[in-house]
C-alpha cells in the first residue's frame, strides 16, 4: 500500500513529482534483520509530516535514507527528484545542499560564534561574505537570536542552541527540512517554541519531516503522522485526525 498525504496527491494530479517518494523500501544492516521493511509513501511540497514510534522503530534510519546518509537495501528512495541509491559520492553533496537537518544534540561547533555556526552552511557553497552575513542575520532574527550572533554557543541555553541549529538548517532556504527528535532535550515550553519555528518553515513552503516520540506535539499540530513499528508503517493518521 502506498501512503500519500493530500499535498502529495494534489502534486500528482498536477503532474508534479512529490518532494519525497519511497517505493517498497527496506533497509537491512545485517542478514535477516531489518531496520525498515517495505515502506511506501509520498510527501508533497510544503507538507509537514511527523514520524513517530518507539526507540528502535526505524525513524532515524529513515531520515538517514532521505539525506543519503544510508542507501536502501531494496526499493527506491526519491528525494527532490533524485534516486538516492543511484547517486555517486560526488553527487551527494549537491543533494544535501538542498536539505536542512536538525539534530537532537544540536551539533554546534564550540570554537565558532553563533553567527559562524550558521554561516558555515553558506561558506561551503561559496556564497560571498557580504551576502552570507546578511542572510545569517536575517535567519537569526527569524529565530530571535540576532542579538546573540557573536556569542560562544556554549554560553547559550538548550533552547537557544536548538534555535541556532534551526537557523543553520534554514539559512540555505532548503526545499526539504529533516528534524530528528529536535525537542527531545527541552522542557515543554521550549518544545512548543521550537516546534512552532519548524512548522513556520512548512508554512513558507518547505517540506518538513519530523521524527518525534512526543505525543503532545502530535496533538498540538494535528498534521499527518506515520507511526513506525519494527521498521514498518503500523498506522497513518491524516492531518486533523484524532490521536490518543
Amino acid at each position: 500500500m502506498s501512503l500519500a498525504g493530500p499535498v502529495a496527491v494534489e502534486a500528482r494530479a498536477a503532474g508534479q513529482e512529490p518532494l519525497v517518494a519511497l517505493r517498497h523500501v527496506s533497509k537491512s544492516f545485517q542478514a535477516g534483520t531489518f531496520a525498515l521493511r517495505d515502506l511506501s509513501f509520498d510527501v508533497g511540497k510544503g507538507e509537514l509530516l511527523f514520524l513517530t514510534g518507539a526507540s528502535g522503530a526505524g525513524k532515524t534510519t529513515l531520515l538517514r535514507l532521505l539525506f543519503a546518509g544510508e542507501r536502501p537495501s531494496a526499493g527506491e528512495v526519491r528525494v527532490l527528484g533524485c534516486d538516492v541509491a543511484r547517486l555517486s559520492r560526488r553527487e551527494i553533496p549537491a543533494l544535501r545542499r538542498r536539505i536542512g537537518v536538525v539534530f537532537q544534540d544540536f551539533k554546534l561547533l564550540p570554537r565558532l560564534s553563533v553567527e559562524e555556526n550558521v554561516q558555515i552552511a553558506l561558506d561551503v557553497q561559496g556564497v560571498p561574505a557580504r551576502e552570507a552575513r546578511a542572510r545569517v542575520f536575517a535567519v537569526l532574527k527569524q529565530v530571535g537570536l540576532q542579538q546573540r550572533r557573536y556569542q560562544d554557543p556554549r554560553s547559550l541555553s538548550g533552547g537557544e542552541k536548538q534555535r541556532v541549529a534551526i537557523a543553520r538548517a534554514l539559512v540555505n532556504e532548503p526545499a526539504l527540512l529533516l528534524a530528528d527528535e529536535p525537542t527531545g532535550n527541552l522542557d515543554p515550553e521550549l518544545t512548543l517554541e521550537i516546534m512552532d519555528l519548524i512548522a513556520a518553515a512548512a508554512a513558507r513552503g518547505t517540506t518538513v519531516v519530523v521524527a518525534t516520540h512526543d505525543l503532545a506535539l502530535l496533538r498540538r499540530h494535528g498534521r499527518r503522522t506515520l507511526r513506525l513499528e519494527a521498521g514498518c508503517v503500523a498506522e497513518e493518521t491524516p492531518a486533523g485526525g484524532a490521536r490518543g
